[in-house]
């Protein structure tokens, strides 16, 4: 199946230049025309003698006098329709910003946040885009999910960089330099694994809870936070209570993605294409991006990740417009003044809402896409501005009451903004995760220290890594309906429900390949690496 393309048009589009008026047939041209000789300019002298083929229009002071007046209700005429022409546009200047799409209605950025979603009318939104085909799975058990599109897709093609010189930033031998997709493919997860301290348990643990999120994914290509619905019918526990669609589609499509799987994979491809259908028919196009908040920045941190990461990884053109406008907003969505994001545009930041939006800002780097490098100096100075302890905790607010959730946000934010392996703030910061060990309920916190020492490596991660991941193994349901999902009772879990929780302990259980090492020198030809080598 050849998808629509899911790039946005652009916010304006400029009329081309007007043609010249066509010049009237000359009269040699016409049927049964004699040739004629003209000249080209009047002779000033009426006694001429020379006599052209055409008789010349003698001048004479009627005809003048009513070249005149004509001249003067021409000119007129025309400095009255100017006059009216700008005063529609001083009437029209109050209007709010709407970007005409053919002859569709308007669309609004000031009212895209409460906007309903219309399937019928979002078939129309972009020209030439169709909805996500509804198509429901056949058997209700999770044993035979169909997992394979229906037919091919556009065959990608090579992401086209767009100008960002690497080669211009100064790095050392300590700087984070990785963390990019590479590892996702087979071959690459196969050797990553173990590697970095994985198993074959803990990869089967990852392919139970995509089933499962697959299974909940709806018929629009969306899934919920309440995940009773379609084919669940309320048969598994603990739905959530957040409303944002964008935020719940996302969060699931992140598992998927950060396994290998596009919309052009044979497992799982018509998984990802919808969501990703479903994120296009949802974001609201305006001069600043396409706003895919519904309801909160943390939709729109996570809907930029997962475009960011479906571009990076299949090149597909299509994807490309609606990444780069996803990231745009996030970028005008910053605090100008402190730097960070909160839960609507403009507002100071806190912690966990802006770690989601440096990381959508370091997928689009990834994905060759443009971001301002002001952006990353400010989300800097955010992190500033809620550390203490010289950097090794963090905030939510502010400096006051650092808790671990935020002091793992903070230090992934310092590795992915340049801090170097050997800071003795990032260095304190790590002993702290080390010290505090896993969360049995906390798997925002998870997910995030995970990462931080996964990039680490050393003895803090030999420690981390097997109580976190036998912990996952453990705790997976095996059971009934809810085989492969995982609930952990937290403040986050409640909000997120089953759906969270399962995405989270998916993508903590792909830290082995998910994202290249940063620190690629001392997690390759480190201790552990050297030791699992001899073993």
């Amino acid at each position: 199946m050849v998808p629509p393309a899911l790039a946005p048009p652009v916010a304006s589009i400029e009329a081309p230049p007007l043609a010249p008026p066509a010049a009237p047939p000359k009269q040699s041209d016409l049927p049964g025309a004699q040739p004629q000789t003209t000249d080209p300019i009047p002779s000033s002298d009426p006694a001429s003698t020379s006599t052209p083929a055409l008789a010349r229009r003698r001048w004479s002071p009627s005809r003048q006098t009513t070249g005149f007046f004509s001249s003067v209700v021409f000119h007129a005429a025309l400095l009255i329709a100017l006059a009216l022409a700008v005063e529609a546009t001083r009437t029209l200047g109050t209007a709010p910003f709407a970007i005409e799409l053919g002859n569709q209605d308007p669309v609004r950025l000031e009212s895209s946040e409460n906007a309903p979603l219309d399937p019928q009318k979002q078939n129309d939104r972009l020209e030439g885009q169709a909805v996500a085909v509804n198509v429901p799975f056949d058997d209700p058990q999770l044993d035979d999910l169909r997992q394979g599109p229906t037919g091919p897709l556009v065959k990608p093609g090579k992401p086209q960089p767009l100008g960002l010189d690497s080669g211009k930033l100064a790095i050392d031998d300590n700087s984070p330099r990785g963390g990019g997709l590479e590892g996702r493919g087979a071959q690459a997860r196969a050797r990553l694994l173990p590697i970095r301290g994985g198993t074959p348990q803990s990869e089967a643990a990852v392919q139970r809870g995509l089933k499962w999120l697959a299974f909940h994914q709806r018929d629009d290509g969306s899934w919920n936070f309440n995940h009773h619905g379609n084919r669940c019918r309320k048969a598994c526990r603990h739905p959530g209570s957040e409303a944002s669609t964008t935020a719940a589609t996302a969060l699931a499509l992140l598992p998927f993605l950060g396994a290998g799987h596009t919309h052009t994979s044979d497992e799982y491809g018509e998984v990802v294409e919808r969501g990703l259908y479903y994120l296009n028919n949802k974001a609201s196009f305006g001069p600043r991006g396409a706003d895919l908040r519904d309801g909160t920045m943390y939709g729109q941190g996570l809907a930029a990740i997962a475009l960011c990461e479906a571009y990076a990884m299949s090149g597909e053109a299509t994807i490309k417009g609606l990444a780069q406008q996803s990231v745009d907003f996030v970028v005008f969505a910053q605090d100008k003044k402190g730097g960070g994001w909160r839960y609507e545009p403009g507002q100071p930041g806190d912690t966990t809402v802006t770690g989601w939006q440096l990381m959508a800002l370091k997928s689009a780097q990834m994905a060759k896409l443009n971001v301002p490098s002001t952006t990353f100096f400010m989300v800097e100075q955010f992190l500033d501005s809620v550390s203490s302890e010289y950097g090794s905790r963090y905030g939510y607010l502010s400096p006051a009451n650092p808790g671990k959730t935020t002091t793992a946000i903070g230090l992934l934010a310092r590795m992915y903004t340049g801090w170097r392996r050997g800071r003795p703030e990032l260095k304190r910061g790590v002993a702290l995760l080390d010290e505090w060990g896993p969360s049995e309920t906390n798997m925002y916190f998870n997910y995030y220290a995970t990462q931080v020492l996964c990039h680490w490596g050393g003895p803090e991660w030999e420690r981390w890594n097997p109580k976190m991941r036998e912990y996952l193994i453990a705790t997976q349901a095996t059971a009934g309906h809810e085989s492969g999902s995982w609930y952990f009772p937290d403040k986050h879990g409640d909000k997120g429900g089953r759906l969270y929780n399962t995405a989270m302990a998916v993508m903590t259980l792909e830290v082995y390949y998910r994202y290249m090492p940063l620190y690629d020198r001392e997690a390759f030809s480190g201790d552990v690496a050297e030791r699992k080598a001899g073993e």
